[in-house]
């Protein structure tokens, strides 16, 4: 990474602009955008998810439900609702998708959900 200079500074931030050490430092750290740049540190995955497919299309509950399966939980309570094409695709993904891999079971809960365990990595 450069250096930057005090000509460098002084164009980033004008001329006319006298401050403290503290002032320019916090300008050139938002000019160059570094908060956006430093990650995040990780967060813990929970071992239980709940997800809901009501209000969401085909295509967003295959992604959250691939999100879960893949995120490192334990187990999941999916809540597909009672009719409707999600609870009718839901046990052919466990059964016949990418993610069935990370599988290890899934039974209903009532008419509405389902429990389902996914094998995780052990840190």
């Amino acid at each position: 990474m450069k250096q930057l200079t005090d000509k460098d500074i002084t164009e980033m931030i004008g001329e006319d602009f006298v401050a403290d050490e503290n002032s320019i430092k916090k300008s050139v750290r938002q000019s160059l955008h570094l908060s956006t740049r430093i990650p995040e540190s990780p967060r813990p995955t929970p071992q239980h998810v709940t997800i809901d497919f009501h209000q969401h299309t085909e295509e967003e509950a295959w992604s959250m439900l691939v999100d879960v399966a893949t995120s490192g939980a334990q187990s999941a309570t999916v809540i597909t609702g009672a009719s409707g094409i999600l609870k009718q695709k839901f046990p052919q993904w466990m059964k016949e998708s990418i993610i069935s891999p990370h599988i290890i079971s899934f039974e209903p809960i009532n008419n509405g959900s389902f429990l389902v365990k996914f094998h995780h990595k052990r840190k």
